[in-house]
């Protein structure tokens, strides 16, 4: 329980609505993406504005009560939602703005990239966000923020021109190119370490149409797939982006599939992904043009809310024959809900200096990552335990690189590993912007002054 008078504090501070355990709405507020995490705040905080996040943090500093911060809840980690401390949501938080004469995009932190889609595809414009549609803004964003736009025009984080953002000591900044620039950079990769963003502004490009779904073979086949993933992904331009995934289709059982998109004029997509559609030839093609929201919740089915899911991720430099055949013995799961996944990198992301933003991981060829999911809690720990041995039979081919977006629940050496070499920078940024390390429910940077073990 919460001192009654931050309690009572906390009422009368916010414009939303404060959730208390037992109340009307708590389970579903405290309920996140991955059913494996059921913690119970002992408040959760519904925020409408920035005027209710100063609050909190106000107040949760000065009563020293354990603070996460909740956007989409889309985190297999579920670092948003914490145990008996104050749980900030702002999943309420759903304003949106285009402007499509510079064109640009103004988001509040509550907006899933679905409704970020459709409101900005209104206008023919879009910018790289994720690949299902559930997934909050904010935390992607600040993560780097993977997907189909990546290799045509950068990483989320790449498009992200300001951010509104409440640091420790509960002052409202705005981050940008020429406010607080060390903050901006911090934000671009950084994760939830530096502040609770309450707004995000973004550059947008112009996309249409785009040529884009899967081609699926008998999961038998897994190496020969993954051998013509690579020789596609090796020649793709950068309006192709392509990622190759071991699934498990309605009445069709275990397959392995090539996704992909291409965001220039459908009919070239279509004339170059015409030999991979003939090899084989697939069990099914469901590629064929369509709007880019179609294709942004293309994924969601096989990622529904309410699973329990275990990750496992790593960058790779190539995809030899060796790591083919690792992935390929793995290619059936305990569970049919299961998949490994190998997404292709490179373009205009990988253009970007690995020091021009707090995500570093610019070079790498392919991001590999599992993905568990199941149903009934009792088959946790033997999904869990084959997630971990796929991942070490995939060791000897990874980078010294993880993607923090993908991270399950581990300690700081993994967090180093997700940060790259830009870590001690970010220390030293976290040890200005949040030097008691208040915002620790994430993959979390100690402040400089406490990586020897002194912070919390």
């Amino acid at each position: 329980m919460l001192p009654g008078n931050a309690l009572d504090k906390l009422r009368l501070a916010l414009r939303g609505p404060l959730l208390l355990p037992g109340a009307h709405g708590y389970d579903a507020a405290r309920a996140v993406h991955n059913a494996s995490i059921d913690r119970r705040p002992a408040a959760i905080a519904r925020c409408l504005s920035a005027a209710d996040v100063i609050a909190c943090v106000r107040i949760a500093r000065e009563h020293e009560l354990l603070v996460s911060i909740r956007g989409g809840g889309h985190s297999i980690a579920g670092k948003s939602v914490c145990d008996d401390g104050l749980m900030i949501d702002l999943s309420l938080m759903k304003g949106i703005r285009v402007n499509p004469a510079v064109p640009s995009v103004r988001a509040e932190p509550g907006i899933h990239l679905g409704e970020f889609d459709r409101e900005t595809q209104a206008f023919g414009l879009a910018t790289t966000m994720g690949v299902v549609s559930r997934t909050g803004i904010s935390g992607l964003t600040l993560g780097g923020g993977l997907g189909w736009l990546a290799r045509k025009y950068g990483l989320a984080c790449d498009n992200l021109i300001s951010a509104d953002v409440v640091t420790a000591d509960g002052a409202l900044l705005t981050a940008s190119p020429s406010e607080n620039e060390d903050l901006f950079w911090a934000l671009r990769g950084g994760g939830g370490n530096f502040g609770v963003v309450t707004s995000l502004e973004y550059k947008l490009h112009p996309v249409g149409p785009v040529f884009a779904g899967g081609v699926f073979h008998p999961v038998a086949r897994t190496s020969e797939v993954l051998r013509l993933f690579r020789e596609f992904a090796l020649s793709a331009p950068d309006e192709l982006s392509l990622q190759v995934a071991t699934i498990t289709l309605p009445e069709l059982g275990r397959m392995v599939g090539i996704a992909g998109c291409y965001c220039g004029p459908p009919a070239e997509g279509e004339k170059l992904l015409q030999p991979l559609r003939s090899f084989g030839p697939p069990q099914v093609d469901l590629f064929a043009a369509m709007p880019y929201v179609q294709l942004q919740s293309m994924l969601d089915a096989f990622f529904p809310p309410g699973r329990h899911a275990y990750t496992k991720a790593n960058f790779l430099n190539e995809l030899s024959d060796a790591a083919i055949e690792a992935f390929a013995a793995y290619a059936t799961s305990p569970s049919p809900y299961s998949s490994g996944v190998v997404e292709q990198l490179g373009g205009a992301a990988s253009r970007i200096h690995p020091a021009a933003t707090a995500f570093a991981h610019r070079h790498y060829a392919y991001n590999f990552s599992i993905w568990s999911n199941w149903l009934d809690p009792a088959d946790s720990r033997m999904n869990i335990e084959w997630s971990r041995e796929f991942w070490n039979a995939m060791r000897p081919f990874m980078a010294p690189g993880a993607y923090v977006n993908y991270l399950e629940d581990e300690a700081d050496p993994r967090a180093r590993e997700a940060y790259g070499a830009n870590y001690e920078r970010l220390a030293a940024l976290k040890a200005k912007y949040d030097p008691t390390n208040f915002f620790r429910m994430n993959h979390n940077i100690k402040p400089a002054a406490a990586a020897t073990g002194t912070g919390h």
